[in-house]
């Protein structure tokens, strides 16, 4: 799977830039999307106008970690992994028999999204299983990505020329779109468009940027840990229309 999101949609981290990073422009030209179209038969990309591209396929992948793709009210979804817990998720948000994992997410973002009383750590925990996901909202241009916590599906992320983006799960295309801007998406983790990347096992927590170093010594974007040492500002919640969720957990 792969995403490539604008910086208005997702800001990417500093950390992930690298000074020796290349000149590749990930959406000029569809650059990237021809490149993962030919090292992934059967390809279907997903074109989002000025906020990106997202694309998938379904050939050459691990039976026990399938991908899925949905589209539902102007959200898009790549799914990739298997959740244990299916049933009890779906009695959880009313859903029915048979709505499968991607659905499942899409539901709890809704939920999220539509402030219900969950927080959205606690929904991330709430999923048990072997996954990564990245979700697009167009109605709101906005963007929800994880990965479970012990990062069992290969699932990285960077950053191009331009300050674009890059999310898949085949690091070569990663690659080739950020240079050495980038680095494996962190565990545990999740990002969103207004909230940045957070712990969801550690939600109290700050996260470090640590430099990667390559065999020839360049430093080649940032892994995230978790600083045991620092604790987040909390406070009351904002309420009202222009309240997103997402700032608040």
């Amino acid at each position: 799977m792969l995403a490539v999101f604008d910086r208005s949609v997702a800001k990417c981290p500093e950390a992930l830039q690298s000074p020796h990073s290349g000149s590749v422009s990930a959406l000029k030209d569809a650059f990237l999307s021809q490149q993962f179209a030919s090292s992934h038969t059967g390809s279907v990309n997903i074109n989002l106008g000025a906020s990106g591209l997202m694309a998938y396929s379904v050939e050459k992948q691990n039976p026990l970690l399938p991908r899925l793709f949905a589209v539902v009210d102007d959200i898009f979804c790549l799914f990739q992994g298997h959740i244990e817990n299916v049933a009890h998720l779906k009695q959880q948000y009313g859903l029915n028999k048979t709505a499968n994992e991607v659905i499942i997410v899409m539901e709890a973002y809704r939920t999220l999204r539509d402030r219900g009383p969950y927080s959205a750590d606690q929904v991330m925990r709430d999923l048990h299983g072997k996954f990564a996901f990245i979700l697009y909202d167009s109605s709101s241009k906005s963007t929800f990505v994880a990965a479970d916590a012990d990062g069992n599906v290969p699932f990285f992320w960077g950053t191009d020329s331009e300050g674009y983006l890059v999310l898949s799960d085949d690091s070569e295309i990663v690659k080739k779109g950020c240079g050495k801007s980038f680095a494996p998406f962190p565990k545990g983790c999740f990002f969103t468009t207004s909230g940045g990347l957070r712990s969801f096992e550690h939600p109290l927590n700050e996260l470090k940027p640590v430099p990667r170093v390559d065999s020839s010594g360049q430093v080649c974007g940032a892994t995230f840990k978790v600083d045991a040492e620092s604790r987040k500002e909390t406070g009351m919640p904002r309420v009202g229309s222009a309240a997103n969720w997402s700032q608040n957990y």
